[in-house]
């Protein structure tokens, strides 16, 4: 399969003081993709949506996650505050996977949705996923030749980090607390090449200022150790989406040659300390959030929906205007 590399987000986690953390994402695609919000609360049967050899499990925590067109869970944090950011890597090759009823397989859609209902801490999903107990199994996109390659970014309140990546068919952990920076292409490995290249140039005399994937690395990876460490949310939250959005492309930039660099169409910024996650629509001029003091996780919660898919307007603490909707249903094998 031949992947396009459609996406070109970038990730940071920003440490503050007294436990204050953030972890933001940009959403960037060459062609609309739609969002929403839902609440998962625990108890969620789930299964991995790979025919016969499907995993199975209960979810152990609830979470608030952003869709991508219904269909997969593709950012996210849960009751304890672990987040997790599924990023495009077009270097991603993922194992081959028979069907079979001695194989067990995650559909790559449910990847994230996995790790948010069953861990709490980065060591936690680490320890458990280098077991390889299943294979991540990716397919294109319904109604595309576009074959999915991602890789996955988690953190936890504690500030540890992990990033899993699938080259060659192996998987490569990155785990150390010092990762606090992902793009998309190049594989992590280099991406930390070309960081320590710039960290020679002082960033207030020169930063790489293209919409390249390894030079908004760069430019995330300064400013996020840059903004001040404060523990006062609201300046936080305001240094934490500077750094995002400096590293966004503007709306409407596209480039044939480089299909790498698309739109920006949506941000989020995940507070592990005061447990809010908040969502920037770039064709809405409001930012919304729920606070998860509002929401019942319990299995006796709702699994709710905030429509933002068709620009919906809101603004500001949103969690009234969720609605009880049935659950989407992960894409997964044809």
């Amino acid at each position: 399969m031949v992947s396009i590399n459609a996406y070109a987000c970038s990730r940071v986690v920003y440490i503050g003081k007294n436990g204050t953390q953030m972890t933001a994402r940009s959403m960037d695609w060459k062609d609309d993709i739609p969002a929403n919000l839902w609440v998962f609360p625990r108890g969620i049967e789930r299964n991995g949506e790979v025919g016969s050899s499907s995993i199975n499990w209960k979810s152990k925590y609830g979470s608030v996650i952003t869709s991508s067109w219904d269909i997969a869970s593709s950012d996210g944090m849960n009751e304890k505050g672990l987040v997790g950011n599924l990023l495009w890597l077009a270097e991603s090759k993922y194992p081959k996977f028979e069907n079979k009823k001695n194989a067990a397989g995650l559909s790559v859609s449910l990847w994230l949705q996995y790790v948010l209902d069953n861990f709490t801490t980065v060591s936690d999903a680490v320890n458990f996923l280098r077991k390889e107990e299943f294979t991540i199994v990716s397919t294109e996109i319904p109604g595309t030749e576009t074959f999915v390659t991602v890789h996955l970014a988690i953190s936890d309140p504690t500030g540890d980090n992990a990033i899993f990546e699938y080259i060659n068919g192996k998987l490569v952990i990155h785990h150390d607390r010092s990762y606090v920076t992902m793009t998309n292409s190049p594989i992590f490995e280099e991406q930390l090449a070309i960081n320590a290249y710039w960290k020679g140039i002082p960033g207030t005399v020169m930063l790489p200022g293209t919409n390249r994937a390894a030079d908004r690395f760069v430019r995330a990876s300064y400013y996020i150790d840059a903004i001040p460490k404060t523990d006062n949310t609201r300046e936080a939250l305001s240094s934490v989406f500077g750094v995002i959005r400096n590293c966004s492309v503007p709306f409407g930039i596209t480039s044939k040659d480089e299909p790498n660099i698309a739109s920006t169409r949506w941000r989020t910024v995940a507070d592990q300390k005061n447990m809010i996650y908040y969502f920037d629509n770039v064709l809405n001029p409001n930012v919304v959030w729920v606070e998860f003091s509002n929401l019942d996780f319990s299995e006796k919660g709702k699994i709710l929906k905030l429509s933002l898919d068709n620009n919906e307007n809101y603004a500001g603490e949103s969690s009234k205007d969720f609605k009880e909707t049935k659950p989407f249903k992960f894409v997964g094998l044809h």
